[in-house]
């Protein structure tokens, strides 16, 4: 266990004063600072006005349901654009499809030109990408399963 050095304190003169009284006595007195306006933390991150902000949380937004509608639409036509190919590979081209459609919606947010600082630069590629994936697997895998749920002989009569 660890110990601890008692805390010395100057004893009280009577027993009648109180413990704030005391500490109010002795805090010595603090002069006030001058008032400095805020600088910024880095002088290379410019101030980013409310206009330019809210222009960038649109792009970002528009990027976002962009990259949700194209996982939708190349999920649901990977189940027909593969349909020739059997076995492993229908499952590596598909998740190729994903790939290069995901690398189009980067090229094309870089075309969005949108002015976001170097912090948030990674954002270009990051936003949605989860969605995206699971948004294209769980099309690509419920249209498969529509269309070939009477070929099957899985047991399960519909």
């Amino acid at each position: 266990m660890a110990k601890f050095k008692k805390k010395k304190s100057e004893p009280t003169p009577e027993s009648t004063d109180s413990k704030s009284e005391s500490v109010k006595e002795n805090t010595p007195e603090i002069p006030e600072t001058e008032k400095s306006e805020p600088t910024p933390e880095s002088p290379k991150i410019p101030l980013v006005s409310e206009a330019e902000k809210s222009e960038k949380d649109r792009k970002l937004n528009k990027l976002f349901w962009m990259r949700i509608a194209l996982a939708l639409i190349a999920g649901t036509s990977a189940t027909f654009i593969f349909e020739d190919i059997e076995g492993e590979e229908r499952r590596w081209a598909s998740i190729g499809l994903m790939i290069i459609v995901f690398f189009a919606t980067v090229i094309i947010a870089k075309g969005m030109k949108m002015q976001l600082p170097s912090s948030d630069r990674k954002k270009i590629v990051t936003q949605a990408i989860g969605s995206y994936v699971f948004l294209y697997l769980f099309s690509w895998i419920v249209t498969y399963t529509l269309i070939h749920v009477g070929s099957s002989s899985s047991g399960i009569n519909l």
